[in-house]
This record gives structure tokens, sequence and C-alpha cells, in this order.
């Protein structure tokens, strides 16, 4: 345990692993950074002593580079002990990618929620489903221009180039469930709104808390609707899921994400976290108060650096979960229609 100052993150670990190296964070925790091609550029793997080997927490990409530095790793410092099974903690590509590969080649039980393993199934079966008229219109519908329509409604022939095969069975972990690994025991977490059922590990007794993607030292993690559920409210289930965690994991835990630094101050970057997107909903109020808005017209209120189509993508369907859950708190309402694009007005 450690205490930190008020109002303050403290990072423990202020420079992460070199490529192909790890840093012990814990006693038989192993830190791990395995690179990404996007604006984040990296997710962290970790690696948990069990018993006889280590248990893998998430994978990386499922690229030729992800590969190349897993092969750095169990040449290198993971050399003389085998993994031994292999916990994914959401579907995203960065978590999941390489998840198929590794059991495959060391036959190795994969262990995750029910939905982040048949949302990864649904996509690699029908990765052009979402290139459907209703899900089309959906995009156009709030303001979104043709050209980043069509690259959203291709990211699942995308998906498939990073993500290998998942094993045809998996162990189910479920909110409540006690995971035994080595000599720790875990708490299964589950958290909403960026990812589904999205999976998170608790030692009580030792203060660690594998956070995924929920909480990270910086940014906020990406909180979208996408067309298939179309009124979603992934927002208010994200802060519904920050404040289950204020009050289900103690302030001193040690918070390693998916991404960025581990730090100490959960309950304070909570609030951050908070604040943060009370004062997107600011922004956005203030500008439906001028002139109704599309979801479209309301990206620059929220994003104020140039955006390529892939990164207007996730900031629309950000933005729209911000519409989602100010409809639902009666904040903002629906203006009389006009054309083909629906907008918004403030209440």
């Amino acid at each position: 345990m450690t205490s930190h100052k008020s109002g303050e993150l403290e990072f423990v670990f202020p420079v992460p692993p070199a490529t192909g190296e790890i840093i012990e964070v814990a006693p038989g925790i192993l830190w791990a950074r395995l690179p990404l091609p996007f604006r984040l550029d990296h997710v962290n793997i970790y690696l948990i002593d069990d018993g006889e080997g280590w248990a893998v927490l998430d994978t990386g990409l499922g690229t030729d580079a992800s590969r190349a530095i897993w092969e750095q790793l169990l040449a290198g410092p993971l050399k003389g002990r085998p993994l031994t099974r292999i916990i994914v903690t959401h579907f995203h590509p960065d978590h999941i990618g390489l998840a198929g590969w590794l059991s495959q080649r060391f036959d190795l039980p994969l262990l995750t929620s029910q939905t982040t393993y048949l949302g990864c199934i649904n996509i690699s079966l029908s990765p052009g489903s979402l290139d459907a008229q209703p899900y089309r219109d959906f995009y156009v519908r709030h303001g979104l221009d043709p050209e980043t329509t069509s690259i959203v409604l291709t990211r699942g022939h995308d998906y498939l180039q990073r993500v290998t095969p998942l094993p045809p069975t998996f162990q189910r972990l479920v909110a409540g469930d006690t995971l035994k690994i080595g000599q720790r025991s875990f708490s299964v977490v589950i958290g909403e709104g960026h990812a589904p059922e999205q999976v998170m590990l608790y030692c009580e007794s030792e203060r660690l808390f594998l956070a995924a993607d929920q909480v990270l030292a910086k940014i906020s993690p990406n909180v979208s609707v996408w067309a298939v559920e179309p009124d979603g409210d992934p927002l208010g289930l994200y802060l519904r899921s920050l404040q289950m965690l204020s009050t289900t994991i103690a302030e001193d835990a040690l918070v390693l994400a998916g991404h960025q630094l581990p730090f100490y101050g959960l309950r304070i970057r909570i609030g951050e976290l908070i604040a943060h997107h009370e004062q997107r909903c600011l922004l956005i109020a203030d500008a439906c108060r001028k002139q109704p808005c599309s979801a479209a017209d309301l990206v620059p209120v929220i994003f104020h650096r140039p955006l390529d189509p892939h990164q207007m993508s996730f900031a629309f369907s950000e933005v729209q979960a911000h519409i989602n859950f100010m409809l639902r708190q009666g904040r903002l309402i629906w203006s009389e229609p006009s054309g083909a694009v629906q907008k918004v007005i403030a209440a």
C-alpha cells in the first residue's frame, strides 16, 4: 500500500517497459507493452503468477508486429515457465487480437465474459453485417458524411485483420465470481460503457486492481453509440460503472490499466472522469441553446483538433453517446423535423 498527495495521482512506475521487456509491478505480476498503429500507440498486457506458469491478461493486436514481440517475451523474460491460460478483458482488437493464436499454439483455455466471446465471434462470422441500409441510415440521419459512414460500416472487415480466430470453447467469467490465479484470489468485476461486460479483476487482500480500459490515468476511454443499438446509453452505463468502482475498490489500490501507466488514486481519477463527461455535456447544451444541432454538428464542439475519417467515426459515436445520455436526463430534446438530418436542442 502507498499514500499519495491529496488531489493527485501517484505514478510509482514512471517509465513503461521497453519492447520485449517486462517490469514486475507487484510480486508475481509482470507488465509488458505491445505497440498499436493508432494515436494511442500501445496496449498493456499483464502476466500473473499461476503456480507452474503465467496466466496472461490481454494479448495485443493480431498482427505480425505483436507476434514478434510475444516471441521476444517467450524467448527472453518468460523463458522457462509456460503460459497457463488466457484472460481477455473485452472484445476490442488490441485486447483480444492474439487470444486465438496463443490459445492454439500453447493449448490454453480462454477465460472471458460471454458478451466478449460472442461479440467477437459475431463480428468474425459476419464482418460486413453493419453495411446494411438501416445502419447506414442511422449515421446519415445524424449528419455523418458519406465517406466517414462507409469507414464506420466496413470496420468489421478491418476487425478480422487484427483478431485471430477464437477457440471453439471458452470459460465464462461473471460479475461476483472469485477467480483463483496461483496463490491469489481475484474478484471478477464487470464494467460497462467502453465495452459491454468488460472484465476487471480485484485482489482485495493486496489492493491490486486490473482495471482494463475502464479507468485510465490520463485519458477517458472511448464511450460510443453504435448503429445496432441506436438509442443505447453507454455513457450512462459508464458513469454508473464508475460510481460502482468508487464504492467497490479500495482507494489505496494499485490500478493496473490497459493503457498508460499504473497509478494510485482511483477515486481521484474517477472524479476527474465524471467531471470530464459533465463538461462535455455542458458544451453540448450550450451549443444546442444557440441552434439545433446534429451529432455531426457537435463533433467540433467537443473535439477541437482536426480528425481523419477513422478518428471522426469514433468522435461521432462518442458525441452520440452524450446526446443519448442527455436525452434520457431531459437536458436535450429533439427539434422539429426539418429535413433528413435529426437535430437536438437544449431543453
